[in-house]
């Protein structure tokens, strides 16, 4: 039969016909009569809902594992103010009949309360109301509206935070759409929190009211009505108000409890009972310090001793148990002994361990980081950051070995790549670093340290004020976000050395699977394996990806017979991948902003270059400092710039400026003027040269 019931519910539910016949049975509550038995099955259903709804709250994890609870939390009043309605009504038509005129659901509950004693009935009832309107409904209210205000605040920095994640490559786009999604619904349902609490309140009020109409409208109908005598109309009607009362209150503090706990719960993935045994009884200390004071009230003269020292005994015992708990626990196993002498293996090729092409060196403190069953994610943030970066380079990123360092100070970490220290920092397990946006209103208490990646200004702070943080305008992240974000801006900067012979010839077994005489026309000859690795490294270093492989080799295929030297096939792949590597920077706009050497300068490089015979010729110091200086300006006018704007130089310039232009942060984009689209359109602003920067005339009518 519960099955068909169950059954019958979901048919509704789906036919989406359930809230309309909700809504016209509590209307038809409030129009209709009900007979009494009717009411008795009404009154127990709601006890039972309200009992289902609180114990849902209490088992819930999170909570957003029951982010409905606001719409039951209405459609619960609206119920039991129907009820309220229906049974208010009897009451006052057929009270003069009975106790039991409505229902026997009412009946008991007046007359087990009232025990003979309306007085303390009534001295009972006040105190529920008192509790479920001043103590809980109250409280729960002001926790939902702070709450409310505090989740709407932080909802720009969980933003930023998740959109950091998603370029770090941390979060796929379906992980990042998921996070938002949950940032809304939480900001929704602590908002629906707030507003639902006003319906409890309301409710509470509703309450004290119909208790004084029941009372004095029944006195007045029984006595002028009906003829009865005011003690047994006082009898009668002061047994069904109480026990309508009752009826109504105890479902609404039950309620009203269930909005607090809700509402007071923290995000953690356990339920309420796990969470206070768990923090409440993390230390022992606590109960043998409260095992002392029962002690010492139980030996008190006067005090009642048995009670007090057998909880004292109970509380020195549950904690003489968690001690030896924790004992247990951090109690390392014994490894078994071995009397015989090890043998010492000897030494062979074995014993040469390759340099990893990228590794991670942790202190101590930061193992749980990488620890899965200590909770750590840095395992699973570091594959979506080489997926991402894969995807995005156009090679296979190599895997990132990672290991305890015993002269690394506890909380700092080091990235290698094929032995060599490229980056390391220090974070700190448990706490957020909070990073300035620029858009920041106040300072935050913490450690004062940089950002290990881009240096910016930065404060690790404690986990618990990180929704303040993001609220105050500052993107926070966790010590394994800060690691990998590290990881990634390493990936890309050492991308050539990343790519070596090994890889090249994996991504030319990929090709040759699609066009297999294309690969053959190339290597070994005319062009042996290492000239193709190394134009791939240049191109890297240029900051342009391999996902165009084809047309490299295409490329190299075609003007092999010309040169061998890789800068010049360089050259030649870049102009065949103009127009991807202008979209790159320009995007779609229809004009592309330009720098140029000055025409003096540019002519004393032709020159160098002539005399050598060679793409980056040795320059004497004065025309190093002239070019330096120049590639200076350009750098700083191409990075404060609105628009993408790039440096362009001639063709036989490029490479070399191309190696100076490296040096600064951020570097400016060099681009040969045969690498441009015959279709580009550019503008010029202005010219890098000797001296400082001048502007057209064209360019400064448009600044002004």
């Amino acid at each position: 039969m519960n099955a068909d019931v169950l059954s019958t519910l979901r048919n509704m539910v789906h036919s989406k016909l359930g809230a309309p016949v909700l809504l016209l049975l509590m209307l038809a509550m409030v129009v209709i009569p009900l007979p009494p038995m009717l009411l008795d099955m009404l009154f127990t259903f709601n006890i039972a809902l309200a009992i289902v709804v609180m114990l849902a709250s209490i088992y819930s994890e999170r909570p957003l594992d029951l982010a409905v609870f606001p719409t039951v939390l209405l459609l619960t009043t609206l119920l039991r103010l129907a009820l309220n309605v229906a049974s208010t009504r009897v009451v006052l038509l057929d009270g003069h009949t009975g106790t039991d005129a409505a229902g026997k659901v009412i009946e008991a509950f007046g007359a087990f309360v009232i025990g003979g004693n309306y007085t303390v009935g009534f001295v009972v009832f006040a105190i529920l109301v008192i509790i479920n309107f001043v103590v809980v409904t109250k409280g729960a209210g002001r926790i939902s509206e702070v709450s409310a205000r505090f989740t709407l605040d932080a909802m720009p920095g969980k933003q930023m935070a998740i959109d950091a994640d998603l370029n770090a490559g941390i979060l796929s786009q379906d992980e990042a759409r998921e996070r938002r999604a949950s940032v809304a619904a939480e900001a929704d349902f602590y908002g629906a929190m707030d507003g639902a609490s006003k319906f409890v309140k309301g409710d509470a009020v509703a309450g004290i009211l119909i208790l004084f109409i029941n009372l004095i409208g029944g006195i007045a109908i029984g006595t002028l009505e009906h003829s009865m005598a005011f003690q047994q109309a006082g009898q009668y009607y002061a047994l069904l108000t109480i026990g309508d009362g009752l009826v109504a209150q105890i479902p609404s503090l039950l309620l009203s409890s269930a909005a607090a706990i809700m509402v007071t719960r923290t995000s953690s993935a356990n339920d309420m009972g796990d969470q206070i045994v768990s923090q409440l009884f993390r230390s022992p200390k606590t109960l043998y310090v409260t095992a002392g004071v029962l002690t010492a009230l139980g030996i008190w003269p006067g005090m009642p001793n048995l009670a007090f020292l057998t909880l004292a005994a109970v509380s020195g015992a549950g904690a003489w148990y968690l001690d030896r708990q924790r004992a247990k626990m951090a109690e390392p196993e014994a490894e078994p002994e071995d009397e015989r002498t090890p043998e010492v293996p000897d030494v062979s090729w074995d014993d040469v361990q390759p340099l990893d092409a990228l590794g991670l060196e942790v202190g101590y403190r930061l193992i749980s980081l990488v620890d899965p069953e200590q909770g750590g994610e840095l395992l699973g943030r570091i594959k979506s950051v080489r997926k991402k970066r894969t995807a995005e380079l156009g090679f296979l990123i190599p895997a990132v070995h990672i290991r305890d360092a015993l002269d690394l100070e506890p909380n700092r970490y080091r990235i290698r790549s094929h032995g060599v220290t490229v980056g390391e920092g220090e974070v700190f397990p448990g706490m957020e670093l909070a990073i300035d946006s620029g858009n920041t209103t106040g300072q935050l208490e913490g450690h004062q340290t940089k950002d290990p990646v881009f240096g910016l200004q930065a404060t690790w702070i404690n986990a618990a004020d990180r929704d303040q943080a993001q609220a105050m305008g500052y993107m926070v992240f966790n010590p394994g976000t800060v690691i990998t974000t590290h990881l990634d801006k390493i990936i890309v900067d050492f991308a050539p050395e990343l790519l070596g012979q090994g890889e090249v010839q994996h991504l030319l077994d990929l090709l040759s699977e699609r066009v297999p005489k294309l690969v053959d026309s190339l290597i070994p000859e005319p062009l042996p394996l290492s000239v193709v690795s190394r134009v791939m490294q240049n191109l890297l270093q240029d900051r342009i990806p391999l996902l165009h492989v084809q047309a490299i080799v295409e490329t190299l295929a075609e003007h092999a017979h010309v040169s061998q030297d890789p800068d010049i096939l360089t050259a030649q792949v870049r102009v065949a991948l103009g127009r991807y590597i202008v979209q790159e920077i320009n995007g779609l706009r229809p004009e592309l902003s330009v720098v140029v050497l000055d025409s003096g300068l540019d002519q004393l490089l032709h020159k160098h270059i002539q005399t050598s015979g060679q793409a980056r010729p040795a320059l004497d110091p004065e025309t190093l400092m002239r070019l330096d200086t120049a590639i200076g300006e350009a750098a700083e006018v191409c990075g404060g710039a609105v628009d993408p704007t790039v440096l362009l130089i001639a063709d036989p310039l490029r490479a070399l400026v191309q190696q100076m232009a490296r040096r600064y942060e951020p570097s400016p984009r060099v681009l040969a003027i045969s690498e441009l689209p015959d279709t580009q359109q550019i503008k010029s602003v202005g010219w890098a040269a000797q001296r400082r920067w001048r502007r057209h005339e064209h360019y400064a009518r448009q600044r002004c």
